[in-house]
């Protein structure tokens, strides 16, 4: 008797499983503002033109400009492909939920999109951070920069980057598998995102949001860290020059990497910092703020070193000149 109520017991649980765990999710978009879905999507189209083209272009330039074929612009390169994947990762299906009011999205499609959507940007973040380095050794040790950044240490650094991502990423969609859904298949956003599934489990998460924060840490945070950490030497090294003249030159080429590094971090530490501890703020402000840090720095990173740098600005006007002609 006692065996059967425990089989009884196990196959309700089970059900239970089944029944709580969904084939497709309901994106709600921006919550408050669903009428105005239609006129927020206009901007998001352009945003998400202007990264195509603005990215498609900064490649095209790299690839085919020999005088462009130095570490800096090759990682700059490999971070325009990252954000080439990251906004098609999200900005189509945000469209057509904006556009047609498609809100649903199969379960393992939104799984597939939160693991594109945060292995990518743990990429994105260390290509800032090789960026960096690449300053540092530019800066601080010239005369070893070609010895140092070789051929072969570009291509290990970008694919321990690629790697890192990949690998420490991976668990996130199969612990979302693991849980099961009771409260709603609704999620509260405009696309599918590690912490909103959280919170729609009907199990203890605190051991998976624990996990979530050691591994913002150790990915974002501790990239953050050395990036600050080597621009301190950079300074450094900078007010050591002679003349003001060579400190200002010095400084010039670090400026659109610093830039872009403002664009990237702060937004992603402010969504970061609100979906975890910050419940009072409105949720429509979380969810522009976590499009901004999706949607931006792919946008404005191929516009700040088309500006800021002299040889891709020189290239890219010397290709809209011919173009013309």
């Amino acid at each position: 008797m006692q065996n059967r109520t425990r089989h009884l017991t196990l196959k309700m649980l089970v059900q239970n499983r089944t029944y709580f765990h969904p084939t497709t999710f309901l994106l709600l978009g921006i919550p408050g503002l669903e009428m105005a879905h239609i006129w927020i999507s206009i901007p998001f189209c352009l945003v998400y033109i202007i990264a195509l083209m603005g990215n498609c272009i900064l490649v095209f330039i790299i690839k085919t400009e020999p005088s462009l074929h130095e570490p800096m612009y090759l990682f700059l390169c490999m971070l325009s492909v990252n954000d080439l994947m990251l906004s098609t990762t999200t900005l189509p299906k945000i469209l057509t939920l904006f556009w047609f009011d498609d809100r649903k999205i199969n379960f393992k499609a939104c799984l597939t999109q939160i693991f594109f959507i945060h292995s990518l940007s743990t990429m994105e973040s260390g290509f800032l951070l090789v960026m960096a380095f690449d300053r540092y050794v530019a800066i601080c040790n010239p005369l070893r920069h070609s010895t140092i950044l070789t051929p072969a240490m570009i291509l290990t650094l970008i694919l321990t980057i690629v790697l890192r991502g990949v690998i420490l990423l991976t668990p996130h969609p199969f612990l979302l598998l693991r849980l099961t859904y009771c409260k709603t298949h609704v999620i509260a956003h405009t696309y599918c995102e590690f912490m909103a599934l959280i919170k729609l489990a009907c199990e203890n998460t605190r051991i998976y949001r624990i996990y979530g924060l050691i591994l913002a840490f150790l990915t974002g945070g501790v990239d953050f860290i050395l990036i600050i950490w080597s621009y301190i030497f950079i300074l450094y090294a900078v007010f050591q020059l002679p003349s003001k003249k060579a400190r200002l030159k010095a400084l010039s080429t670090c400026g659109a990497h610093v830039w872009v590094i403002l664009v990237f971090y702060i937004p992603a530490f402010f969504s970061f910092i609100t979906h975890r501890f910050a419940h009072h703020i409105a949720p429509c402000i979380h969810i522009f703020i976590a499009n901004i840090y999706l949607l931006i720095p792919p946008m404005l990173n191929p516009i700040i070193y088309g500006v800021k740098t002299k040889n891709i600005r020189e290239r890219f006007l010397k290709i809209f000149t011919n173009t013309n002609d």
